[in-house]
């Protein structure tokens, strides 16, 4: 019996809340609506939930494909100026999908490189690319060549994300442009291994220098 909205929205939050995927996924076996309902929670990067909701949809997209596939077009939509702070958590999305489960979304992967030309969804895409770079490097080969520039951004979060994303990829033309970063002191806090980390620009350059070098 499919259940309501509102009982529904109540157990996706409880396996957010705990960080529960197996019964996440479970619950999407039965349930139609899992997928569409995790975008609810994708309008807070602050919040732990939103974080643990990109993770859910990429376990869902392993398990049950074709339910997120019924979402991407809905996640691309949400990647104009329009949609707000819903951007934020739909081009980090796209990156989390991928990873999990490449053949959703790789028709679309060349259209990454339009989400990094806009201030808004630059950061959350770098995210993404680098979740994605993690498990598929391959896949990127097209979006690649357009990071190099981002290590230069002003926001330290985009240095950051493009660091990390150029290591993942062992860019070795981008070695230059981290060792200029490594003394950057810009904090920043980054979801990783179902946390929230604090960390700074520099660490996150070191660390992708030792991978291109």
């Amino acid at each position: 019996m499919t259940k309501n909205r509102n009982s529904l929205r109540r157990e996706v939050m409880a396996c957010l809340e705990q960080a529960d995927y197996p019964a996440l996924v479970a619950l999407a076996g039965r349930e139609a609506n899992v997928a569409p309902l995790l975008l609810q929670f994708l309008y807070d990067p602050q919040d732990l939930r939103h974080w643990r909701a990109l993770e859910g949809l990429g376990h869902v997209a392993r398990e049950h494909p074709g339910q997120v596939g019924k979402i991407i077009t809905r996640l691309l939509w949400l990647l104009n100026e329009d949609s707000g702070s819903f951007g934020w958590g739909a081009a980090a999305a796209l990156g989390e999908i991928g990873a999990h489960n490449l053949s959703v979304e790789a028709e679309i992967i060349p259209m990454f490189v339009g989400f990094l030309e806009e201030p808004f969804s630059r950061a959350p895409m770098l995210w993404g690319i680098g979740r994605l770079a993690a498990v598929h490097p391959e896949a990127l080969e097209e979006v690649t060549p357009f990071l190099l520039p981002h290590l230069r951004d002003k926001d330290p979060l985009v240095r950051a994300l493009c660091a990390r994303a150029l290591g993942r990829l062992r860019v070795a033309e981008a070695a230059e442009g981290l060792r200029q970063l490594v003394s950057d002191p810009h904090p920043v806090t980054l979801y990783e291994g179902g946390t929230l980390h604090h960390t700074t620009v520099g660490r996150l350059a070191r660390e992708a220098l030792a991978l291109v070098e």
